[in-house]
């Protein structure tokens, strides 16, 4: 592995052999401190940049950005044309094309990708990648990176501030959030996918009878990777490992086909573009196996939906900020920075629900180890009895006990259990947001949670830098007491997915809960999340404002396409097959012996033909109402045109469920030549 890790990537082994040492020092400290790379560097950082690529077969050269959307974009250029410290830094491209939520318009469509040196270039398809933000003309974010470094800025300063209190920080001291990314997604067979316009068209099945046989047996978690998988697997992994990044575990997942690969810890801008990067020679590759790899949330109903969990984490170069150690009831950094944290999800939790609003996302969360869309916090017993004991000034005592088993070590339990239904989980020295959707931009809920803990801990900065008569360690543990008792409702170490939870509990507590994303997203432009986000620096109000527009218009343009295609589907093939197969039992009914058969089937089908026209018609009605909102919606973003709208997607999502229903009991009586696409069995047990 030592002769091709890292080959791909401009990381620190190459830039140590292909930068003069001086040029090497000077880049490093640039990107420690934040401050500019003068151009005369730029050039030579840029010269050795292309010679490194060149050698290893690139040919071009492009900007690699993440626009408000779920893709990555990227414009080739030729490296027989120049390639300086300028075209390093800065590149240009048409941001009047991209969603910009009215920032950009075509008389004025100029935007600039700019280089992220703290983010490695790597070589793809024979394409030099440099990392870059992506801003408009007059420097607002048209990308979900700049967000992200802007809100690690503002993370770190908060949290230095907070080390030097307890004596700890000095210059080169540098704090930043760091991310380990677990993703999940299937593998289907291409030539069953080639035969479904839901999959191709909306990553996910619109129509679809159960399987004969899910995952009922829970036989598919964990179990042997049949040849071709495995294949795949390994395969991914190299081209992963070639790019400098570490795919630490994989297996196959709860639903037949599914799988996941989880990646090794990155500071948070890196982890973020290697997720992104990773999610697209995922689908790549998997084409030359003969296979689809579907990253969407809900691909198939009955089954596990997929995420992508957030393992989040704050480190120095020498420490992770959030590991216990072994006596945490002692470590007080650790136990202010993790009442920091309780405070800020529980300020913002429908902040966190909005970074995760999607259609798919929707149709996951609650079912099959994704939580429910209600904000809430597991710390484990330990922890949490730790907490308790600040809280009311009692003695704590460890209940962490040793365990044998006949035969075999004896060990020591974790601190904590795994608790696979809570959104934002404490898994040993970590948080695991388990909320966000396969598909999504890993760096949305990343700037969303920076922003947020980067709040709490300003307000507690604030709070600590009062002069007091109190000694400093009275006073950490008061103000940890004080935001517990505050707080403490987001603290649930039980089954979320129970009904004395989701509908009783939780609300006796006060807790949001949003199960639609649209009302989620409703929350991103009011007052209080206005405050935080520009007063943390991440966005101004106009960023913020352009934002909200595009969330909203791609959540209803999602359901806008979907209906669009399941109305294709029912007209042009479903509908005309069952009326096939009515006219051949009519046929046979004059043939058969056993008539009485076919009248019985011919009953029995009759009437659902109906009641499946029916509903075709009433979701064409209600499809063509909401396209004439969804115009006035991209003319006019007012607050009201904007509920009217998601509104009536939510009823196009109604009779859309309808329509599905009565086709998948038609489905399921209707013999394998009439039905015109490859069932739950073929996809799901198709590789």
């Amino acid at each position: 592995m030592n002769e091709y890790f890292g080959k791909l990537s401009f990381n620190e082994t190459a830039m140590k052999q292909y930068l003069p040492k001086e040029t090497y020092k000077k880049l490093k400290k640039s990107t420690q401190t934040g401050n500019p790379l003068s151009l005369d560097v730029a050039d030579i950082v840029a010269n050795a940049m292309r010679i490194w690529a060149m050698e290893n077969g690139a040919t071009h050269y492009t900007h690699w950005f993440s626009p408000l959307t779920e893709a990555s974009c990227e414009k080739h250029q030729s490296f027989l044309t120049d390639f300086s410290g300028r075209e390093l830094i800065k590149g240009e491209s048409d941001a009047s094309s991209f969603p910009s939520g009215g920032i950009r318009a075509t008389f004025e469509a100029r935007g600039y990708t700019v280089w992220d040196p703290n983010s490695y270039a790597f070589i793809k398809d024979d394409t030099l990648c440099i990392p870059t933000a992506f801003c408009a003309y007059n420097g607002e974010s048209l990308d979900k990176k700049t967000p992200l470094l802007r809100s690690m800025d503002a993370l770190g300063k908060q949290a230095s501030r907070l080390l030097a209190l307890f004596g700890e920080a000095h210059e080169k001291t540098r704090v930043v959030p760091t991310m380990g990314v677990e993703q999940e997604y299937f593998l289907i067979a291409k030539k069953v996918f080639e035969k479904r316009p839901d999959l191709k068209y909306c990553g996910k099945t619109l129509f679809g009878a159960a399987a004969l046989k899910g995952q009922e047996l829970d036989d598919h978690y964990y179990a042997n990777i049949n040849e071709k998988v495995s294949a795949y697997m390994k395969e991914l992994d190299l081209k992963l490992q070639k790019l400098g990044m570490i795919p630490q575990t994989k297996h196959n997942e709860a639903a037949p086909s599914q799988h996941e690969v989880a990646f090794w810890f990155e500071t948070a801008n890196i982890a973020a573009d290697q997720n992104q990067l990773a999610m697209e020679i995922m689908k790549n590759l998997a084409k030359k196996y003969d296979l689809e790899c579907l990253l969407k949330e809900k691909p198939f109903a009955g089954v596990n939906g997929s995420g992508k969990h957030l393992n989040w984490s704050l480190a120095t170069e020498t420490d992770n900020l959030l590991e216990p150690g072994k006596t945490p009831e002692e470590n007080k950094r650790f136990l202010l920075f993790l009442a920091a944290i309780i405070k800020a999800v529980d300020t913002y939790q429908e902040l966190l629900l909005a970074s995760i609003a999607s259609p798919g996302n929707d149709e996951r969360l609650g079912m099959g180890e994704a939580p429910p869309a209600i904000i809430s916090i597991h710390v484990g017993d330990d922890l949490n009895d730790v907490l308790q004991s600040i809280k009311n000034d009692t003695d704590y005592k460890t209940t962490t006990e040793r365990l044998t088993i006949s035969n075999l070590p004896t060990f020591r339990k974790d601190q904590s259990d795994r608790n696979r239904t809570s959104p934002f989980a404490f898994t040993g020295n970590k948080f695991e947001f388990r909320m966000p959707g396969s598909a999504t931009p890993i760096s949305e809920p990343c700037y969303v949670i920076n922003t947020i803990v980067a709040d709490a801990l300003k307000d507690f900065c604030n709070e600590l830098e009062q002069e007091s008569e109190l000694n400093f360690e009275e006073r950490v543990l008061n103000l940890i007491k004080k935001t517990l008792e505050t707080h403490e409702r987001i603290l649930f170490n039980g089954d979320s997915y129970s009904e004395e939870w989701q509908k009783i509990e939780s609300a006796k507590r006060g807790l949001y809960n949003l199960s639609r994303g649209s009302k989620s997203l409703m929350h991103i432009i009011t007052p209080k999340i206005k405050e935080l986000f520009i007063g943390q620096g991440v966005f101004t109000e106009r960023e913020l404002e352009s934002r909200f527009k595009i969330a909203i218009e791609n959540y209803t343009k999602q359901y806008k396409i979907q209906a669009d295609i399941m109305i294709y589907m029912a007209k042009r093939e479903i509908l005309p097959s069952l009326l096939e197969y009515k006219r051949d039992l009519l046929e046979n009914l004059q043939l058969a012996e056993d008539n009485h058969i076919v009248r019985e089937l011919l009953d029995n089908l009759t009437p659902r033909i109906s009641l499946f026209y029916e509903s075709l018609k009433k979701l064409e009605t209600q499809a063509l109402t909401a396209k004439e909102e969804l115009k006035k919606l991209t003319k006019n973003h007012e607050t009201v045109q904007i509920k009217k709208t998601a509104e009536i997607y939510e009823k196009v999502h109604e009779k859309m469920l309808n329509l599905r229903k009565i086709s998948d009991e038609i489905e399921e009586n209707c013999p394998k030549k009439f039905w015109p696409y490859p069932s739950y069995m073929n996809m799901l047990y198709s590789t």
